[in-house]
């Protein structure tokens, strides 16, 4: 099944977004074109007195004369240096601030996506885009935005000054223009697609890279250790074979930039030798017109081989804006309801692709305090099923209400407070194993802290760690088992105090060792609640309420543990299957 990935914006969407954020500093973005244009000015100064000292020579000028004109060079480069300095540090006051709104506004976006719609992407895309696009074009602002505003201005004064000499070296010098616009075009031509394709190609590197650092344990249970890192190496060569191909295309590029440089210069020189030799100008003008047109080299080139990085960065850019353009989550219509009532799920159709349904026509409504045991066949749609039930996925087809309250009406951070999802993929948020339990409460004490601990059969463990709750988990730090990472996260939950739980294989990583005191856990933290429970262990259903049994996407058994194995249906079979 395809990927969908997340959109891109168009470069209208994405001009507009960008001036919508710059032009809120517009003071230091004013003093940074009053920069540049001195800093363009001074860079004027010295071709043309270099030009004027040849005259000098040829005239038989004295020392004085020359000595001015060295000192008119010296100041001139020292006022450009100062421009220069206050026209980067300007616009950085003006960029940095705009950049790190869009990046807020990016990740502000991205933390508000359904779970379904970042699947549908894939963590690759997403972690592309607040990654890699978001180093591009940092990297664009601070390193390519100043030198390519410097290239226009100088290519704009150098210009002027051309024309300023004589008419005619600058109509010789504007010849040029068609061999290096000719280049520029075959060149856009094609790299702006082979950009946007690199985007793509290392966001599924990403992709392969995530799914198998996140998916080791079942790759090395399965033995697909070397299939995995074989769609991670043709993922990073397809990448690589597109970058190597963008630098390709560039190194044709510079070639075609020189051929124009010889060109105008050629047009320059002759030109200026047709006119000395009528006495229509001075040497010391043509030479003064020769080094216009050579300093124009570096701008130009700066402003050619700049359309590479403004090719990668307006990709990477129009990536983010399509990320910080998305329409914002709604706005809650209701609040949560205020007194317990019943979790119920109405005519429930789902399909993450059209025309396959994976849930049909399911209704279901679990009272306050009744735990239900989902069971199944693998695809059956039991996951599916609890992603609705606890508000993380919106079915296709249906309606889910808690005590009368529709989930569509309801804002996340209400609907979280009432119904909770545990899955079996926990993930150890970095930090002391308070702030891990206390993520959902940042006010609770630790006595409130130990009680929850305590209720998952935790605090043993935990007091026994070398710093106790002070203890530092995570990345880098003391390392949990897969049932200890469970039980922080079910100590959330008995923190949180939801009115329904849904746990989806919550105790399947447990293994064998820690599986009864995770189910002991797990447990304690639906009594009293209502609870979806995504059964691994037919132990779990023996315990539950009520059992519903899936089959293709529907609901073909649902009543107790003891009456489904008396009626010697589907349940029974696999209940006698998993005794023996």
């Amino acid at each position: 099944m395809s990927r969908e990935l997340l959109p891109t914006a168009s470069r209208r969407d994405t001009t507009r977004l960008a001036w919508s954020l710059v032009r809120a500093h517009r003071g230091p973005l004013v003093l940074a074109v009053l920069a540049f244009a001195v800093a363009g000015l001074c860079a004027l100064v010295a071709p043309w007195v270099l030009g004027r000292i040849v005259d000098l020579v040829l005239d038989g000028g004295d020392a004085g004369d020359l000595l001015v004109a060295a000192g008119l060079i010296a100041a001139a480069s020292l006022v450009g240096g100062l421009a220069t300095w206050a026209s980067i540090a300007a616009l950085a006051r003006a960029g940095e601030p705009a950049l790190a709104e869009l990046r807020e506004e990016v990740l502000d976006r991205a933390l508000t996506l359904d779970s379904a719609r970042i699947e549908a992407a894939g963590t690759g895309d997403v972690l592309a885009r607040v990654g890699d696009d978001a180093r591009t074009v940092t990297e664009a602002l601070t390193e390519m935005l100043p030198n390519l505003v410097n290239a226009l201005v100088l290519i704009g004064f150098t210009g002027i000054g051309l024309f300023a000499l004589d008419w005619r070296l600058g109509l010789a010098g504007l010849v040029a223009i068609p061999a290096y616009g000719l280049g520029l075009h075959w060149y856009l031509q094609r790299s702006g697609p082979m950009y946007a394709e690199e985007r793509i190609a290392q966001g599924e590197r990403a992709q392969a890279l995530v799914s198998g650092l996140q998916g080791v344990r079942t790759l090395r249970a399965h033995g697909l250790e070397e299939a995995q890192v074989a769609e991670i190496t043709r993922r990073s060569d397809e990448a690589r074979r597109i970058s190597v191909g963008v630098v390709d295309i560039l190194t044709r590029f510079g070639s075609r930039s020189n051929r124009s440089e010889l060109i105008g210069l050629t047009l320059v020189l002759t030109t200026g030798f047709f006119l000395v030799r009528s006495g229509s100008i001075t040497v010391g003008a043509v030479t003064a017109a020769a080094l216009y047109f050579h300093r124009l080299f570096n701008p130009i080139g700066v402003l050619l081989f700049t359309f590479d990085a403004v090719q990668s960065a307006g990709a990477s850019l129009a990536r983010l804006a399509g990320v910080a353009l998305l329409p914002p989550v709604p706005e809650a219509t209701a609040d949560p309801p205020m007194n317990r009532g019943p979790l119920v799920l109405t005519d429930i159709d789902h399909a993450y692709v059209t025309d396959h349904p994976v849930l049909r026509e399911v209704s279901l409504t679990i009272e306050p305090g009744q735990r239900v045991a989902l069971v199944g066949a693998t695809g059956a749609g039991k996951t599916t099923l609890g992603a609705i039930a606890a508000g993380v996925l919106p079915p296709t087809r249906g309606a889910v209400t808690l005590a009368g309250t529709p989930f569509a009406g309801m804002d996340e951070a209400g609907l979280r407070s009432r119904v909770v999802l545990i899955s079996q993929d926990v993930h150890v948020f970095a930090g002391t194993v308070r702030e891990a339990v206390t993520l959902v409460d940042d006010h609770a004490d630790d006595g409130a802290v130990r009680a929850a601990l305590q209720r998952v059969h935790a605090l043993r463990w935990v007091e026994a760690l070398p710093d106790g709750l002070d203890t530092v988990v995570g990345d880098g730090a003391h390392p949990l088992t897969p049932a200890q990472a469970q039980q922080l996260a079910l100590a959330r939950v008995e923190l949180a105090d939801p009115w329904f739980v849904v746990l989806d294989e919550a105790t399947a990583e447990a293994g064998s060792s820690g599986a009864r005191d995770l189910e002991r856990a797990a447990m304690a933290v639906t009594e009293d609640r209502g609870a979806i429970i995504v059964a691994h262990r037919l132990t779990q259903s023996a315990a539950a309420d009520r059992v519903l049994v899936l089959h293709d996407g529907r609901v073909v058994e649902d009543d107790t543990h003891d009456a489904l194995v008396a009626a010697g249906g589907r349940y029974a079979r696999l209940w006698e299957a998993w005794r023996t």
